[in-house]
């Protein structure tokens, strides 16, 4: 089958039969670093409200995990003015319990055509894209060929099939050596589209902050994360978590063919810093001083350029009608 087909049935067990963060899980998100995270991306999106005149609108996170993020985003906006209602667009029952613990006013959305049109929407989606499926092609002494996935006595291994004339001409790949691999995202790019097509309509803006590169990459980024470290992509479908790095020329160009005004990507941890994460992390350490270096090494591993600073990015879309949103230099 293809790979992206492999990547869907895989993530789509994955993430019904279990809560994959924290220690005891697979993975450990920004928001469940420090929820210095979650205020700031708050306030970002609350002062953006302020200047766009205050419009009703609603907060909508994509793939909300636990809900942390959420709560401490939420938090911030009530302190600056903002009580927005809450829409969670979330497939997973074991995840949608543990965001109905915490959020029990919430409201749950399978896809995003079910979004409330009568309002603004305030989006975030943290580390979401990335676990979108993806297509790979392979360069082959004929060409381009795209890779499926097959099974064999020892397991599921890659293989390529057929060749996409297209790309064998496209001047671009004509100089990748045999065996290099490109990567397409067509559930991305759709989705990322379909959104700014609702910003353009409805108004609103939407922070996507995940790990990826500019675009234009020859390489394979697949990869799966099990107990906190890397494992075959192929290896244990299912029960390991499938993400490939987020195209963010190609999320953005998309985002744009919806109609909406596209900023960014910035790297992380420069939009933390110019959103004012070092004065929010002085006054948690002022507020607990047995609390500082903790907070301490979470401020690092949330900026540092060999932690989540530069590898992760963030890319916002608004409406047009909509202000530029702030961190972004």
């Amino acid at each position: 089958m293809p790979l992206e087909r492999f990547m869907v049935l895989a993530n789509a067990h994955y993430y019904a039969t279990r809560d994959p963060l924290g220690v005891a899980g697979d993975f450990t998100t920004a928001p469940e670093v420090s929820q210095m995270f979650g205020e700031l991306v708050g306030l970002a999106l609350a002062d953006l409200w302020h200047r766009a005149g205050r419009p009703a609108a609603a907060y909508v996170e994509l793939g909300p995990g636990r809900g942390t993020l959420a709560v401490d985003a939420l938090r911030a906006m009530r302190k600056a003015g903002l009580a927005p209602r809450v829409h969670l667009v979330e497939t997973s029952p074991v995840l949608r319990a543990r965001q109905r613990a915490v959020l029990p006013d919430a409201t749950w959305h399978d896809a995003v055509g079910t979004l409330p049109d009568d309002m603004a929407l305030l989006v975030v989606a943290n580390e979401f894209f990335d676990a979108l499926p993806v297509r790979q092609w392979q360069r082959t002494a004929d060409g381009w060929a795209e890779r499926l996935v097959t099974h064999r006595p020892d397991g599921f291994t890659p293989v390529a099939a057929g060749v996409d004339q297209a790309l064998t001409m496209l001047p671009a790949l004509h100089q990748a050596p045999i065996g290099s691999i490109v990567e397409d995202r067509p559930a991305a790019t759709a989705l990322a589209r379909a959104l700014g097509e609702r910003l353009a309509e409805g108004g609103g803006a939407l922070l996507a902050i995940d790990y990826g590169h500019a675009g234009g990459l020859v390489g394979d980024t697949l990869q799966a994360v099990r107990c906190h470290a890397f494992a075959d992509p192929l290896a244990a479908p299912g029960a390991q978590d499938l993400t490939a790095h987020v195209d963010f020329g190609a999320l953005a160009a998309a985002f744009a063919a919806g109609g909406a005004r596209v900023t960014g990507p910035v790297e992380q941890g420069q939009w933390l810093v110019t959103l004012g994460l070092a004065q929010r992390a002085a006054a948690l350490a002022r507020a607990a001083p047995d609390q500082a270096e903790a907070v301490a090494v979470a401020y690092r591993r949330l900026v540092d350029p060999a932690e989540m600073g530069r590898l992760f990015k963030v890319l916002a879309a608004a409406a047009p009608g909509w202000p530029s949103p702030a961190g972004f230099g």
